[in-house]
């Protein structure tokens, strides 16, 4: 029993200090030396949101703050991409995991974190505007936390799945302005998607963060959307994460490399 125990508990120390390492390599380090990087993060959330809100008059300002917390979690988990192949490719930083016992699994989930980590400043500013312009019950701001994780969950596994076959940072780099653009910015996140001619609204529903705002919107009370809409949404943006989170743990190259 007594042995049990300290394998146990090594092996959440070695966790906790596999995990506390990616969040001081990929956010702490970055934050403290290089405050403009900062910047970065509250550019194309806040960008949109304050087009959005300048143009329907504050309007739409509910739903465009919903949107801008969506596009914050999908470009955390996509700027994982550039950020592991500037980690894997500039300092080899992966083949010293990979030697190591730190399994891809491990090694995801503490870069996952570093970077909530380092968008953190604008999750905290976006949050307290959700408080102020978003009339919600607590169920409510807990289900736009619930849909923030999900997509969180969907676009980090996608940035560690792409990652790992990139082999420059400049590629990874336009894959993650491609990939970022196509999931958030495109798709109605920022504004109802009644607002797209019918015959293009249907693209929109190729990116599983229209399903998300859909569910975001509906809690705002400035959107309608059936309860069979929202169950289907639900569905979807589970089923995606779920999906794409198996996908990159099975198929990212990692001890190959």
């Amino acid at each position: 029993m007594n042995m049990t125990k300290k394998r146990n508990g090594s092996e959440a120390k070695s966790m906790f200090s596999q995990m506390s390492a990616s969040i001081l390599v990929n956010a702490v380090y970055a934050m403290i030396n290089y405050p403009i990087v900062l910047i970065s993060t509250l550019l194309a959330p806040f960008s949109f949101l304050i087009v959005i809100t300048f143009v329907s008059h504050g309007t739409l300002a509910p739903i465009a703050i919903g949107g801008a917390l969506i596009m914050s979690m999908i470009s955390s988990g996509t700027s994982l991409q550039g950020d592991l192949s500037h980690l894997k490719n500039d300092f080899k930083l992966q083949d010293m995991v990979v030697s190591s016992p730190t399994s891809s699994r491990m090694y995801l989930i503490g870069m996952a974190l570093s970077e909530i980590v380092y968008s953190a400043p604008a999750l905290l500013v976006l949050a307290i505007l959700a408080g102020i312009y978003i009339s919600a019950s607590a169920i409510g701001y807990a289900e736009i936390i619930l849909v923030m994780a999900i997509m969180f969950i969907f676009s980090i596994s996608l940035g560690f799945l792409l990652s790992t076959f990139t082999t420059d940072v400049i590629q990874s780099w336009a894959f993650t302005g491609i990939v970022s653009t196509i999931l958030s910015a495109l798709p109605p996140v920022y504004y109802p998607i009644t607002y797209i001619p019918l015959p293009f609204r249907y693209f929109a529903y190729l990116s599983p963060a229209t399903y998300a705002a859909e569910i975001v919107q509906s809690i705002t009370g400035l959107v309608q959307f059936s309860s069979q809409t929202l169950a289907i949404d639900w569905v979807v943006i589970i089923a995606v994460a779920v999906a794409m989170a198996i996908l990159a743990i099975k198929k990212s190259r990692w001890r190959e490399i």
